[in-house]
Order: structure tokens, then C-alpha cells, then sequence
């Protein structure tokens, strides 16, 4: 078992948008290195040069950025944007190195050469598809080649790849900090691929490689991984160094119990951003995914807490091996208690300015007093920043739609509308007091529910049924703006 200092970290490849699974894990990697002083590490596999997405790698240090914005304990302590002595921390600029232990384990007999064409292989194992055999690994024929003819074919300059000789009988026992010990019948174990005809290491030999030499005292990684652990268990016995903890996280579950994923279009990190997720709750969520704070004075697990909180109370025992499903409508309803219960209206304010700033919403709405009464006025009413934006365009812009509700209202009241025109205009002023008492007046005048009055106002003005308090809505507009926009739906009648 490894001792400390602990030393975590994160592998993912850039091959897309950031996957919300190395968001994952990145907190729970960070979480557990921050509670023992440890170090938390970033390192990019980009060794499967087929799915290399060079805008990937900057997005995925992005994501880590935009997270660690809000905790600085998901800050790594070493990655492709801080460097150390135990790097580089790409993959591919490591290769040489990988090469060198992939010789390493071929001079020890922990690995052979195979030089076996894609076609051979591809032909070989539709065959034993149509044969329907139990084992469709590699049937291991070079395996049995000798030393000497092994070193001919290779220096004639036949390619080939360095696969891993696992053994074939017997069992290979992973112990496991979740799960115990987990065991595999090495019959079942394929010779997995080390280092690949373009001289590039496969993800399980320059993984294992680069933890040792990294210092990576615990591995905490998807549960997808538990069935490669034996193989990188026998790479690193074959290399002669010790193993770290393993430790594999439950599955994040998509609604309908499938395993999360952006290639079924479930969303990434950067969805949620443009959603107007706020990181804090997406943290908090994710940290509530297959783990619980221990339960209050009432009995009840604490939902809303932060990434410190977390290092606090975090212990492994408290992580369930259920897959736990990751639910959006719970998570839209977590960042709505961030922004109404947990964050300072101020704070609102400035990320739904720079919020909307960014998606184009504000049309340079300069972040005021009138902006903050209308966020203060919002509050209830918006879950994410990009909810806020789509729901108040009326306040911003003269250019906003009235929708079918809103133009039935005022259709039905098109009779109302001089009125409220000649009421609103005698006033003194828009303040909340003296537009409800005009307001309310008028209704009784006209032997009218108070509603009757209001909705086609309200519809005329906001091009929508649904808006904040109408007194509010009318002082924060102005008198000049709500006699502008009234006129004009007069017009178009």
C-alpha cells in the first residue's frame, strides 16, 4: 500500500468537449489529495493520435480553470500549464521514455513482438466470431516465436507492435479500496498491445509508466477501468515497482441507467457553462455523485456544500458502488439555491452581467443600478444565468417578441388599453405605490377584477404572461418606456 505524500491525478484525453466525467474526477482526485497535503497532478493521453483533437487539450485545461475559479484546492499542483520536474505532462512528448520501458519488458520476457497485419488480425477475428469463441483476445501465435527470430524479423524492418505476455493460467488478485479484492482468471486476460506500430505507447503502458515516475501514490479513476487494472498490474510487476492504491469510482448513469456519455448527447462541462451553471454547483453535484455528507442534527445528509466542506468530511466509506444517475432537472434546481440562498445578490449580478456579456445577450447593458433591480426582481424566477437572459429581453431591448399568450391578453383587453394609456399618463410619477392604487382604481371603475386590468398591461409591455410583480416591472421600465411600448401595441391593433 502506498504511503504519503499523496500524489493524485487526472488522465484524460483530448479527443472532444471536456466530459463531465473528468470534471468528476478531478474532484474527488483533488478532494482526496487536498485532505492529506498531497499533490494533485493533470497529465494529457494523447498517445491515440486517431481520435487527437488538438483544440481539446486547451478546453480540457479550461474546464479545469473555469472549476478551480471557485476552489483552488482543483488547481493542479503540476500539468501541461505548470510543468515540473517530473514532466512533461503530455503524453506524446514522452514517448522516447515509453519506448525505453517497453525494451525494458521485452529484454525481461514480460513482453513479445507481434507482427501480425491489421488485415491478419481483422480476418482472424471475424473468424472467431463465426466460430463463436468464448475468448476473441489475440490468439498469442507470435508469442511462440524465438528470441533470435523475434531480433531477425525486427532489425529486417517487419513491423510490428510489443504486446504484453499475460499469463494463462492461474488468477491475478486486484485489491481494490472500494471493492476489496477483486479477482480475474488469467485465461481471460488478453495480451494487451504496449507500444503500437507508429512506436506510440498504448494508454496502459505510458499510463502506468508515467504514474511510477510521477510519484502517483493512488490511482482514483472510472469504474470502466477495474477490468484493465490486471493488465496494468502485471506491467508493473514487469517493470519491477510497486503498484498504488486502486481505486475505481462508480459510474456516472445517464436517465434510463445508461453510463454517462457525450456520444448518446448527454452534455459536457462546456454545455453546462453555456447553460449558466454556476461552478460552485456543479462541484457541489458532482460531489454528491455516489457520495454523501454525513447528516445533520435533522437526520437529513447536507445537500448544499462546498469543495472545503468536502476535504473536510470525505472518507471512502461514505462512497456507494451503486451508479448514481445524473440527474439535470436536480441539478438546475441545486444552482437555483446557489444563486437565491448561497451567493450575495452582487455576486448575481456581476456573473449575470459577464454572463451575458459572453452569449451575446446585454447588447452592452452596462452593469448598473437599474441591471441589479432587475436581477434583484428576477431572483425567484431563473434556475441558470441563460434562464434569466431568455426570460427578460423586455427589460433590455425594445426588440422583444410577444408570444401567443401574451397577444391573446391583449387582444381581450384591446378595449382596456386607451385607458390604462390615459390612467398611466396622468401619473405623477411610477413609483410601486402610485401604479398600483391608478391600477386598482381603474379596475373598480371599470367593475373589473384587479387581473382584468393587469394582464394586457403586462403582456403589452413584457410580450409575455410571466414576468415579475407588475408594480415592480412598470418602475423599473419608467413611465416614457411603458407609454412608448403601450402606444405602440396600439398602433399594430
Amino acid at each position: 500500500m502506498a504511503t504519503s505524500p499523496v500524489v493524485t491525478r487526472i488522465a484524460p484525453s483530448p479527443t472532444g468537449d471536456p466530459h463531465i466525467g473528468t470534471a468528476y474526477q478531478a474532484l474527488f482526485n483533488a478532494v482526496f489529495a487536498r485532505q492529506h497535503s498531497g499533490k494533485f497532478v493533470v497529465r494529457l493521453e494523447d498517445t491515440d493520435r486517431s481520435r487527437y483533437n488538438a483544440a481539446s487539450e486547451g478546453r480540457i485545461l479550461d474546464m479545469l480553470d473555469w472549476l478551480g475559479g471557485v476552489w483552488d484546492g482543483l488547481k493542479p499542483d503540476a500539468s501541461p500549464r505548470k510543468e515540473d520536474k517530473f514532466g512533461p505532462y503530455i503524453q506524446s512528448k514522452r514517448a522516447e521514455l515509453h519506448r525505453t520501458y517497453a525494451e525494458q519488458l521485452l529484454e525481461s520476457g514480460a513482453a513479445y513482438r507481434a507482427f501480425d497485419t491489421p488485415e491478419e488480425l481483422d480476418e482472424r477475428r471475424k473468424a472467431a466470431e463465426a466460430r463463436k469463441d468464448s475468448f476473441l483476445g489475440y490468439d498469442r501465435r507470435d508469442r511462440s516465436l524465438s528470441r533470435e527470430e523475434s531480433e531477425r524479423r525486427a532489425e529486417s524492418g517487419e513491423a510490428f507492435v510489443i504486446r504484453l505476455a499475460a499469463p494463462t493460467e492461474g488468477q491475478t488478485v486486484v485489491r481494490d479500496r472500494l471493492r476489496g479484492d477483486v479477482v480475474f482468471n488469467n485465461a481471460e486476460l488478453d495480451d494487451k498491445v504496449l507500444l503500437k506500430r507508429d512506436g506510440f505507447p498504448t494508454y496502459h503502458l505510458a499510463a502506468m509508466v508515467d504514474d511510477h515516475l510521477m510519484g502517483v501514490t493512488h490511482v482514483i479513476r472510472a469504474e470502466e477501468w477495474l477490468t484493465s487494472t490486471p493488465v496494468h498490474k502485471l506491467i508493473l510487476q514487469g517493470l519491477g515497482w510497486n503498484e498504488p492504491e486502486w481505486i475505481h469510482t462508480p459510474w456516472l448513469l445517464s436517465k434510463g441507467g445508461k453510463k454517462y456519455s457525450k456520444r448518446r448527447g448527454d452534455p459536457s462541462v462546456e454545455d453546462f457553462r453555456k447553460m449558466g451553471i454556476l461552478p460552485e454547483a456543479l462541484l457541489n453535484y458532482l460531489g454528491m455523485m455516489g457520495w454523501s455528507m454525513p447528516s445533520g442534527e435533522d437526520g437529513a445528509a447536507q445537500e448544499v456544500f462546498s469543495p472545503a466542506e468536502m476535504v473536510e468530511h470525505f472518507t471512502w466509506e461514505r462512497v456507494s458502488l451503486g451508479g448514481s444517475t445524473f440527474d439535470l432537472d436536480k441539478l438546475r434546481w441545486l444552482n437555483g439555491k446557489y444563486i437565491r440562498e448561497v451567493l450575495s445578490l452582487d455576486d448575481v449580478t456581476q456573473r449575470l452581467h459577464a454572463f451575458g456579456t459572453e452569449q451575446g445577450y446585454t447588447e452592452g447593458i452596462a452593469n448598473n443600478a437599474y441591471f441589479h433591480a432587475v436581477a434583484a426582481m428576477m431572483l425567484p424566477r431563473f434556475e441558470t444565468l441563460a434562464e434569466f437572459w431568455e426570460k427578460t429581453p423586455y427589460f433590455f431591448t425594445e426588440d422583444y417578441s410577444i408570444n401567443d399568450k401574451a397577444a391573446k391578453l391583449i387582444a381581450d383587453g384591446r378595449e382596456l388599453l386607451p385607458k390604462l394609456q390615459a390612467t398611466l399618463t396622468a401619473l405623477p410619477d411610477f413609483a410601486h405605490d402610485t401604479t398600483d392604487a391608478a391600477l386598482r382604481g381603474l379596475a373598480e371603475t371599470e367593475g373589473l377584477k384587479a387581473g382584468k386590468v393587469m394582464q394586457p398591461l403586462r403582456a403589452a409591455v413584457a410580450g409575455t404572461s410571466e414576468s415579475p410583480g407588475l408594480f415592480e416591472m412598470l418602475e423599473a421600465l419608467g413611465k416614457e418606456r411603458v407609454l412608448r411600448r403601450l402606444a405602440r401595441v396600439m398602433e399594430g391593433q
